[in-house]
């Protein structure tokens, strides 16, 4: 899986563990870092099982959970997003996401 982020802020979150403790806490970010491996593991976004991954609110959205209500948001990042008949994102198509945004869901 190849991964893009919306700001320089996500990408140093995703690849610096200091930054991701200092800003999510130990615990968030340890989660944070179990769903990364998760995503690198996976050839495409439908082989995810943990997180409870779930359509977000936004279309073309999926939101992935961490813990005690942080989540993460990312869409597929293709030049042209895969889709199946409904046009729907065919997830099971997407091997490139991109990072929208880390955090509490309702914030």
């Amino acid at each position: 899986m190849e991964f893009a982020f919306s700001t320089q802020g996500l990408r140093t979150l995703c690849e610096t563990e200091a930054a991701a403790d200092r800003q999510l806490g130990a615990e968030c970010a340890a989660a944070l870092r179990r769903r990364l491996a998760d995503l690198r593991a996976a050839s495409n976004v439908a082989e995810l099982v943990a997180g409870h991954v779930r359509p977000g609110t936004a279309k073309d959205q999926l939101v992935i959970d961490l813990v005690d209500g942080a989540v993460i948001v990312l869409c597929a990042n293709h030049v042209k997003t895969p889709r199946v008949a409904s046009h729907e994102v065919d997830w099971a198509k997407v091997s490139r996401i991109k990072f929208l945004r880390i955090g509490r869901h309702d914030a």
